[in-house]
């Protein structure tokens, strides 16, 4: 053996580990470089997403900003109704109010769940992480004013619930001897239309729809909410010191379980868990806030000084006024889903012979989501000086999304932050329970109603929560979004044609109260 520089003989013992050695190193390198599996599944998924999420949130240049018409499609729709029926969110508030007490519902009739436990159910699937997160990214880029038009656009969704929630429940299928009831969008896009002699276009829509839910309910609804509430929990537990970090799965196995004991009863037992979650992490979230602006209450007044002078001077705010009612209008589109037609599936669970008193209980969820919680984060955001008129201001560190949110709860409260992050599990948990049963009614009706299609659905639900904890989403969410807002293309079309249907509706059941056919229960 030749001697090397160093006067050492190489043995082929030597040799081979100084091979195996080497060979070490270079796997240990090429392992460095090459793309992780989180990596290759979103550049696989990236050039997909880009072209549906581009078509689906096509933007167009407005007043110095870009206005996604998506947005437009759904506040326009939310006008339209709102003027058709002749401002009815605000002459129906108290009539919606009676209904979800039960004063007018009727448990003898077909249906699982109470008006109540079918307001729960839908404000369960809305009421999540853009209730938090998504607020913070409004304000930080719209400034203050962007609080006036959210609850703007709140409102006007109030009308777009109550259109679809009656035809959720009008058109829906009663299956008798199993004692079960599917409905939703899927159903009157297909009977609705067809009733006016369009089953085709009726046919194409609800099946379109239905593909939509369930890539937003396997997505948005699921592996997003498992994916953040994850980050939240690390976050708050030590960041990368955590005894969490690095173990989504785990995390993600836990979160699997505890959602497969829910959804594996069916809507009664969502229905069951979300009337006690749902009215338990509103009103944690509200009593934070409410603490928050009780310790600034001197900064009350300046607060919504801020909010309406940014809405409409918006000074300092890109885009100005337009950029403040962009933002507004964004967040509370894809906060309360108005439109999208998610709701009317959960609603059509309901024990009533009446379509448009639950069409009444529905136009309470975008007031709970949007004009009540949207609006409490955003003023905490506000009243704590993180964001005014203009913007961000110093005091929020460049923070956006949850860690905005939390940062001005935290200046309140410092342990607030724990707080906020148990509203975000809970937030997520309830999302994804209820799109589990939105995914379900889309999937049977594109497969077909039957145990082995339902057990089916639910287990890659749940797959995909852990998925969606254990790994890095990207482009994954952007395209489940997409799917989401794409439901409302469809969904609106139909609401279109079908909305002369809900007037009928509505006459007959107003002049039924009037006479005391339908009668108030005691």
């Amino acid at each position: 053996m030749p001697p090397t520089p160093f006067g050492l003989r190489l043995t082929p013992a030597l040799l081979a580990a100084n091979a195996l050695a080497h060979g070490t190193a270079l796997a240990q390198a090429a392992a460095a470089a090459a793309p992780t599996l989180d990596e290759r599944i979103s550049a696989a998924v990236q050039p997909y997403s880009d072209a549906v999420a581009g078509a689906i949130f096509f933007s167009v240049p407005v007043g110095g900003t870009s206005f996604p018409l998506i947005v437009g499609w759904l506040i326009v729709a939310a006008l339209v109704f709102t003027l058709y029926f002749g401002f009815i969110q605000f002459w129906g508030f108290g009539h919606a109010i009676q209904v979800v007490r039960g004063r007018y519902s009727n448990r003898s009739m077909a249906g699982e769940v109470t008006p109540f436990q079918a307001l729960t159910t839908a404000v369960s699937g809305t009421v999540g992480l853009g209730n938090i997160a998504g607020v913070a990214v409004a304000v930080s880029i719209g400034g203050a004013g962007a609080t006036f038009w959210m609850i703007l656009a709140g409102l006007l969704g109030m009308a777009s619930k109550f259109t679809e929630v009656t035809l959720g429940v009008k058109y829906r299928n009663v299956h008798h001897a199993a004692g079960t009831v599917s409905g939703g969008p899927m159903r009157y896009l297909s009977k609705g239309l067809a009733e006016l002699g369009m089953p085709r276009l009726g046919k194409f829509l609800a099946v379109f729809f239905a593909i939509c839910c369930v890539g937003g309910a396997l997505g948005g609804g699921n592996m997003f909410q498992a994916n953040q509430s994850f980050q939240q929990v690390v976050g708050v537990t030590g960041g990368t010191d955590s005894f969490l970090a690095g173990k989504g799965w785990l995390f993600g196995l836990i979160l699997a379980v505890l959602v497969g004991l829910v959804i594996i009863g069916g809507i009664k037992s969502i229905a069951r868990v979300t009337e006690k979650v749902v009215p338990f992490m509103a009103g944690l979230y509200l009593i934070a806030g409410l603490v928050v602006l009780f310790i600034y209450i001197d900064q009350l007044p300046w607060a919504f000084g801020q909010i309406f002078l940014g809405a409409f001077s918006g000074e300092g705010v890109a885009g100005g006024v337009v950029g403040a009612l962009i933002q507004g209008f964004k967040r509370a589109a894809f906060s309360n889903e108005a439109g999208v037609g998610s709701a009317a599936i959960a609603h059509s669970a309901v024990q009533t012979d009446q379509p448009v008193s639950q069409g009444f209980a529905a136009l309470l969820e975008p007031f709970i989501d949007t004009v009540v919680i949207c609006t409490m984060t955003a003023l905490v955001i506000i009243i704590t000086g993180h964001v005014s008129a203009g913007g961000l201001t110093p005091l929020a560190s460049g923070a956006t999304g949850v860690g905005l949110t939390s940062a001005a709860f935290g200046s309140a409260v410092h342990w607030f932050p724990y707080v906020l992050a148990v509203a975000v599990v809970l937030f997520a948990f309830s999302t994804m329970i209820t799109w589990s049963y939105y995914g379900l009614k889309a999937w049977t009706y594109l497969l077909g109603d039957s145990l082995a299609s339902e057990l089916a659905f639910k287990f890659i639900f749940l797959v995909f929560v852990v998925i969606g904890s254990s790994m890095g989403l990207g482009p994954v969410i952007d395209f489940s979004d997409s799917m989401i807002f794409a439901m409302a293309l469809a969904n609106i079309v139909g609401l279109y044609v079908l909305m002369p249907v809900v007037k009928r509706e509505l006459n007959t059941y107003w002049a039924g109260i009037r006479s005391g056919h339908i009668k108030v229960t005691q």
